[in-house]
């Protein structure tokens, strides 16, 4: 797990710490928090959404992207109170594995550039 949560980290906007742990059911989980104000965020959004709920049509990856947070009225805004979770939907697929998609299909983490779309 280290290692996925570790290169999460890395991805720009993503604020550290990434946090995880496993259901008793076997199943892992990755929680984090993206710096909304940074120029990247939607883009990460985007990118991590597409990778982990959407990357292929008929074999999709044994994960789910998706926001979780406390309601506003009793906490606060996004900026502090918005998290991201991935979670295996299979134990049989390793957070790892997941690290191997991600460096495969995302922009390079060490440069920025790389994010930017050309418009």
């Amino acid at each position: 797990m280290k290692e996925l949560t570790d290169f999460l980290g890395r991805i720009p906007a993503i604020k550290k710490p990434v946090s995880s742990g496993t259901f008793d059911n076997g199943l892992w989980w990755t929680k984090f928090s993206i710096d909304i104000n940074h120029e990247l965020a939607w883009r990460v959004v985007q990118e991590l959404g597409h990778i982990v709920n959407y990357l292929s049509i008929e074999e999709r990856l044994p994960t789910v992207f998706y926001p979780v947070s406390p309601p506003s009225y009793l906490n606060g805004g996004p900026e502090e109170f918005l998290s991201w979770v991935i979670e295996s939907t299979d134990k049989e697929f390793e957070p790892v594995t997941l690290k191997e998609w991600f460096e495969a299909r995302l922009p390079s983490v060490d440069d920025l550039e790389g994010w930017n779309l050309d418009e």
